[in-house]
This record gives structure tokens, C-alpha cells and sequence, in this order.
């Protein structure tokens, strides 16, 4: 009497892993996804450790879970993934206020942002 079973968001040769809540805003963080997108996975691990931006860190911990989740839970050869997508949405918006002079306050918005990482496992042929 139990639900049948959710079926699978991406195809049987691909593995994800998300990132919720990102401390940083999603232009922010779309530059560095931009880095890895479509790059063979240790090379785009390589190019994450490099990174001189903070968020980098963050984005690495993600791909990292990916291939893990690719190699334990799929079944999938480590050496021929690469990152099929890398998509980044937006979360919530903190609101805070700034105190200024004469009584007047400026707003801040401090904004969270949403990280999915898609690896996939490439074809003979591709390799």
C-alpha cells in the first residue's frame, strides 16, 4: 500500500547533485558554472581547485557529490564523466536595511542562490 516508485529525473547515464541556499547571488555564481559546463570532470574539478573566487569552493563540493553519486549510486565509469549541465536558479532574497544619515535608511538585498550539477558518462564514439 505503499507509493510505486518515483521515476528518475535524468537518463540512466547521468547522475546529479544539487546545491540549495548558496550564499551568493545567482550572476555570481553563473560565472563559475560557466567555467565547468560541458568540461570533462577532472579537468573541471582542476579548474575549480585554481579558481581564485570564493564561491569556486562551493561549486567544487557539488561536482565532487556528482561523481560520487555517479560512481556509487549509478554505477558509472568515473574517468568518462563530464559535466553535462550546470544550471543555477534563484533562491531567497534577504532584506536588510543600512542606517545613513538625516534619519534615512538604504536597502540591501542579500541573495541565496540554487546550484544543480548534471554529470554524464560519455559514449565510446565521443571519447
Amino acid at each position: 500500500m505503499s507509493k510505486p516508485a518515483a521515476p528518475r529525473r535524468v537518463g540512466e547515464t547521468e547522475a546529479a547533485a544539487y546545491a540549495t541556499a548558496i550564499r551568493t547571488s545567482p550572476r555570481k555564481l553563473n560565472l563559475v558554472a560557466q567555467i565547468i559546463r560541458g568540461k570533462s570532470a577532472q579537468s573541471a574539478l582542476a579548474e575549480l581547485t585554481f579558481s581564485p573566487r570564493r564561491i569556486a569552493r562551493d561549486v567544487k563540493k557539488v561536482l565532487q557529490s556528482a561523481i560520487a553519486n555517479a560512481e556509487n549510486n549509478h554505477q558509472l565509469d568515473v574517468d568518462r564523466l563530464y559535466v553535462k549541465e550546470a544550471t543555477v536558479g534563484r533562491a531567497l532574497v534577504m532584506k536588510r536595511f543600512h542606517a545613513r544619515g538625516r534619519g534615512r535608511s538604504a536597502g540591501i538585498q542579500k541573495a541565496f542562490s540554487n546550484l544543480t550539477v548534471i554529470v554524464r558518462e560519455r559514449d565510446e564514439e565521443q571519447a
